[in-house]
């Protein structure tokens, strides 16, 4: 009697070594953005409702989530389609990345605080049902425009008062983008309160790898002082002053250099 020919998995070398590649970089990603994030972490399990300590809480938004995002973005940036890269080059993006940052990160993260917090003083008075709304919508177009600018920084790109326009007005002019990277964010938010191991684990760098994807199509802004995708350097030299390369091209070069390229 015939047996049926059992299936088997029929996968080329080189697609193996690119699926690895992948779930490195994820996992070097979530690494980084969990040990970034250790006192935001350490405060919310002494803390179950941080509403109440409304300043700590707001520095440790300010100073913390903005430079491993932008970390994240440089480090997946310098790493598509070339080497496994160490966990150094992550720590090295952050350090150098951590001042600009910072300062991309706290317009918006203040508006997103404010916007907040004016929705929910103004909710039960008669102004609430005018200016609720408006609060709302302020507050989602700041916090989708937060990370689009980092990118715009983890590119190369300068900080100044243009990218604070026109970061929101990728937001609104890519609306698909923009709502795809808000469900993915308040996905991955739900997922690591209900399992903050496992999902710290898993999910931040598989979610970040689609968010910058998004944005590197969004931060592709009209005008000079904006940067374009960091893989096009055409594109980066016309915001990049003369003799500063890409940080992106700095950090991978880097990399190349404490990495043998050979197979």
């Amino acid at each position: 009697m015939e047996t049926g020919r059992r299936p088997r998995l029929n996968v080329a070398y080189g697609s193996w070594e690119l699926i690895w590649e992948h779930v490195h970089r994820v996992l070097v990603v979530n690494l980084g953005i969990a040990v970034t994030h250790l006192p935001l972490l350490l405060a919310l399990q002494l803390s179950h409702q941080p509403w109440r300590h409304p300043v700590f809480f707001g520095l440790l938004l300010l100073v913390l989530p903005g430079p491993s995002l932008a970390a994240a973005f440089a480090y997946l940036g310098a790493t598509t389609g070339d080497e496994q890269r160490p966990v150094r080059l992550f720590a090295r993006a952050y350090r150098q990345l951590f001042r600009r940052a910072v300062l991309v990160s706290a317009p918006f993260v203040l508006l997103v605080i404010a916007a907040v917090a004016d929705a929910v003083a103004v909710r039960t008075t008669t102004l609430g049902p005018a200016v609720v709304p408006m609060a709302v919508v302020v507050a989602l177009v700041a916090a989708l425009a937060w990370p689009v600018a980092l990118a715009h920084v983890a590119g190369g790109g300068a900080v100044g008062r243009r990218l604070f326009l026109r970061a929101p007005y990728a937001v609104v002019r890519h609306g698909v983008l923009a709502l795809m990277n808000l469900v993915l964010g308040i996905v991955l938010l739900f997922l690591v309160n209900q399992a903050p191991l496992l999902g710290l684990a898993v999910l931040p760098g598989c979610v970040l790898f689609v968010v910058w994807r998004n944005c590197r199509v969004m931060v592709v802004f009209q005008g000079r002082g904006a940067v374009a995708d960091p893989v096009v350097r055409e594109a980066v030299r016309e915001v990049v002053p003369e003799g500063r390369c890409d940080a992106t091209d700095s950090f991978r070069s880097r990399a190349s250099r404490a990495t043998p390229t050979g197979r």
